[in-house]
């Protein structure tokens, strides 16, 4: 089983910070409360409160999907407070999550979407399976 990182990095809407803050917020414990498999779900603000960048770790491409299509409905009330740049796939993702993950870069901003192999390593932490 190969972990999966997701990094989706967003510019922040003009006066939407504290709004932003309050959904994310509002969106891990969502995430946390009704996925058992993600191993990580973390948001960061940059210094300048510009930019959001939001990590994801899962134990493989279906926890990710299942995040994708219970988190997908709540992504719409995101589309006024960010503007997606970019997703960033570390891992081997299912044809299916690469669909999934374009219609989340079109809805949120256009964002460029792209998937990097893993060339050399290796991972000791146990993922949770459920």
């Amino acid at each position: 089983m190969e972990p999966l990182v997701i990094v989706d990095s967003s510019g922040i809407e003009e006066g939407k910070l504290d709004e932003l803050k309050s959904a994310m917020g509002e969106l891990a414990g969502f995430v946390e409360s009704n996925e058992p498999r993600p191993i990580a779900f973390q948001i960061f603000f940059d210094d300048t409160e510009r930019l959001m960048t939001v990590v994801q770790v899962h134990p493989d491409s279906a926890s990710a999907e299942t995040h994708m299509q219970i988190a997908t409905p709540l992504f719409a009330r995101f589309a006024n407070l960010v503007r997606l740049r970019r997703i960033d796939i570390y891992g081997t993702p299912s044809e299916h999550l690469v669909e999934q993950m374009s219609q989340k870069a079109k809805m949120l901003g256009a964002a460029t979407l792209v998937v990097h192999d893993v060339q050399a390593g290796f991972t000791r932490f146990e993922p949770r399976l459920g």
